[in-house]
């Protein structure tokens, strides 16, 4: 057992010893202590036998002593040698420190510039790189700066619609590229404010233009005007209007005797020079309205626009409208009202074709049907005022003008010529009151007594004038004599002349022939059933017209009744219709019937002064009721009355038989009783028998004159049938047939039929009370 305990210490220690050697030979070897031996020591104290490896590991390091022992000992004079060495190279090698140290000192001393100028080099290349980078940053921000230097010199030239563009690519395009800088916060912040701007601005030079158009919409109308006068061949001086003066130069300064420049007048930026090439549209520069809309429609408020623009130039066509208060004065009162509107409408109709919806046709024509109605109100106002015919003339030239130009620019006109019929019966009535005073100064200037002539280019004259043939006048020798006066031409000439002035305003009314030839003779017919009618009334009863004058004014209407077929014939030739007589017209001349009551009215009148002067003979007559016996002869004023009448009968040879014929019958049964009214006067109490022979004698001349036929025509005896009640009266007086009279009273057999109760019983007591 010991000896296996013995051999087993043995055998243990052996593998133990083996053990540390291999540990000793692993720290020899290991590099690097810390990290090899680190896990050798854990091995060695975490096993029991730390103390025989100490011992084992001094045992190894004194073995390592004496090998270096021995090898100093080996080497010890080479090394002494060395020292040797080394100290001499220690005196070598201090000289060499110092010589080192000395170049040192010169390469430091050298060297303090170079780092100098080195330093400042690297600075140089810091700032060339600063540089550099400033010039990269900067020309990235360049662009945007330079895009809104461009931005605002746009918008201080009025550029606003480039200005707009501009912003939308600084905010769209350039900015983004340096959003990193703090001043793009700063321009993206100004940009709705220059939006606005660019808006506000616009607005304002559109807010200009229209307070310009509105200034000048009247040149624009005029020009326009002018140009459609001479499409349609119209003198365009119609619608000019009167140029101002030019205004005298300043008078020099009494003290230094210069003369001060004048100064040019202020000229809008819309309106161009007037050339008179140029159209009514190039004389504006619509620019403004472009741009605001442009710019509208590109931020999204092109609605705003459209309505501000239609209520604002709704607004002027409402003031455009509104004429002034005296226009109907003056041509050049409606040259200003029609030049406005078309200027007005021009503006309009070239807005609507030159921009895409801010207008629209059916706005355009809502506006134009409103205008139209206050026009027609406004045109049959003002020209109701109108006295002048010429001036009436030219208002409606001028509307037809209006209403060419209108027309070519595609507005309904229609209702303008309805207007223009409307103002054609006012422009009539005018006529017949101009005319009424022709016809009265051709009555007032009439001597009333047939016209002599005394050459032939007198009568050629007349002839041509009037429509008058007679070949007894034609082939009698100068002087020749017609049977009217001279009013009878003058008249016809100037109705002539009356439907040459309706003819005027009819022109260019878009009318047929048939319906200018019903507008003349309608016209016609009131001139000569109002007018003419009414001056020949007012002629007829004119006081102290005498009856030859009467006379001659029968005879003339007579002629003139005549004429109205040529005037029918003139009527068609001058409105290029046929006219058949045959046939009825809706307007047929009512001449004829006219003159023919005019004639009547005439010829009572004949009968009424052939009454009076009858009359005014026989308020001459006295008698004496108390005479014994007769004067053997009539009345003095009786025979007077006798010869007046048969001398009036002779020049009633120009009248109508008829008419003669009345006269004179009208006369006897006047004059009849007339002296019944004087026999039986109440105021002659008696009559004596010798004043009622008397009396007897003035009614027997009176028979006489009867008798004698003073107007051919008559049938024997017819005149006499005036006087046979008279007769009876003073034969029953004379003859004192009472009895006969009483008894054959109310029978047909009674030679007294005629005579009246009455009459006999105012006979009868005169004569009874005169015995």
């Amino acid at each position: 057992m010991d000896h296996t305990n013995g051999s087993f210490t043995i055998g243990a220690l052996d593998k133990i010893s083996s053990h540390h050697e291999h540990f000793v030979v692993e720290i020899e070897s290991s590099e690097d202590a810390l990290e090899s031996i680190g896990p050798l020591f854990r091995a060695i104290y975490d096993g029991d036998d730390h103390k025989q490896f100490m011992e084992r590991l001094d045992e190894r390091i004194k073995n390592h002593d004496r090998e270096i022992e021995r090898m100093c000992n080996f080497h010890y004079q080479g090394f002494i040698d060395s020292i040797h060495e080394l100290l001499q190279v220690r005196t070598e090698a201090e000289r060499v420190k110092a010589e080192v140290q000395g170049v040192n000192e010169e390469l430091q001393a050298s060297g303090l510039a170079v780092l100098k100028k080195g330093e400042e080099l690297m600075q140089c290349q810091q700032v060339q790189l600063n540089i550099s980078a400033t010039i990269e940053r900067l020309s990235t921000c360049l662009p945007v700066l330079q895009t809104y230097g461009k931005l605002k010199d746009q918008m201080k030239c009025k550029r606003y619609y480039p200005a707009l563009k501009t912003l939308e690519q600084l905010e769209h395009t350039y900015l983004p590229r340096v959003s990193e800088y703090r001043f793009t916060k700063i321009m993206y912040d100004q940009i709705p404010r220059l939006r606005e701007a660019i808006k506000e601005a616009s607005m304002s030079d559109l807010k200009d233009f229209l307070e310009s158009i509105r200034k000048h919409s009247s040149k624009i109308g005029e020009v326009a005007m002018q140009h459609s006068a001479e499409q349609h061949s119209i003198d365009p001086a119609l619608v000019r209007m009167p140029r101002r003066k030019r205004k005298a130069p300043p008078p020099p300064n009494p003290f230094t005797g210069e003369v001060p420049a004048p100064q040019p007048e202020a000229e809008t930026d819309i309106y161009k020079d007037a050339d008179e090439e140029l159209s009514a549209q190039d004389l504006v520069d619509f620019s403004p309205v472009y741009r605001c809309w442009h710019i509208y429609t590109v931020l999204g408020a092109g609605d705003v626009f459209e309505s501000y623009y239609r209520k604002q130039r709704k607004k002027q066509a409402k003031l455009c409208l509104q004429p002034a208060t005296n226009m109907h004065e003056t041509l050049d009162g409606y040259k200003r009202y029609f030049h406005e509107l078309i200027g007005f409408f021009v503006v309009e109709d070239n807005i609507l074709h030159t921009t895409s919806g801010l207008i629209s046709k059916s706005y355009l024509d809502d506006l134009w049907d409103m205008a139209l109605s206050k026009i027609v109100a406004v045109l049959r106002t003002h020209s109701a005022y109108c006295t002048d015919p010429d001036l009436m003339l030219s208002i409606k030239n001028l509307i037809i003008l209006f209403c060419h130009t209108l027309e070519g620019y595609g507005f309904f006109v229609a209702r303008l010529y309805g207007l223009l019929v409307e103002i054609r019966d006012q422009y009539n009535e005018i006529l017949m009151k101009q005319w009424k005073s022709v016809f009265m100064e051709i009555f007032e200037e009439d001597n009333y007594t047939p016209i002599t002539v005394q050459y032939q280019a007198e009568y050629v004259d007349i002839v041509s004038v009037f429509p008058f043939h007679d070949s007894f006048v034609e082939k009698s020798p100068l002087p020749k004599r017609f049977p009217f006066s001279r009013f009878v031409p003058n008249v016809y000439k100037q109705v002539k002349e009356y439907i040459f002035a309706c003819l005027k305003f009819s022109e260019d009314l878009n009318l047929s022939q048939t319906e200018i030839d019903d507008m003349v003779r309608k016209s016609t017919n009131f001139l000569l059933t109002r007018t003419l009618s009414g001056c020949l009334s007012s002629l007829i009863r004119k006081p102290g017209l005498g009856l030859a004058q009467l006379i001659q004014i029968t005879i003339n209407t007579e002629y003139l009744e005549t004429a109205c077929i040529h005037l029918e014939d003139f009527i068609s030739n001058v409105t290029g219709t046929s006219y058949s007589r045959e046939v009825s017209h809706v307007a047929k001349l009512q001449g004829k019937s006219m003159f023919k009551d005019a004639r009547s009215h005439t010829e009572q009148q004949i009968y009424q002064a052939l009454n009076n002067k009858i009359d005014e003979f026989l308020e001459l007559a006295i008698y004496d009721w108390t005479l014994s016996e007769s004067r053997g002869h009539a009345s003095g004023y009786l025979m007077d009355l006798i010869a007046f009448l048969q001398s009036t009968f002779m020049s009633f040879t120009n009248l109508p038989d008829k008419v003669a014929q009345t006269a004179c019958m009208c006369a006897c049964k006047h004059i009849a009783e007339c002296l019944s009214s004087i026999l039986l006067d109440p105021n002659a109490k008696s009559l004596s028998t010798g004043a009622l022979q008397q009396f007897n004698l003035d009614v027997i001349q009176c028979e006489q004159f009867a008798s004698s036929n003073p107007v051919p025509g008559f049938d024997m005896g017819a005149l006499l049938m005036a006087f046979m009640e008279l007769r009876q009266l003073l034969d029953l007086g004379m003859t004192d047939d009472w009895s006969a009279y009483l008894r054959d009273f109310g029978q047909d057999r009674n030679k007294y039929l005629l005579v009246s109760p009455q009459s006999a019983i105012l006979l009868a007591e005169k004569y009874v009370i005169f015995i």
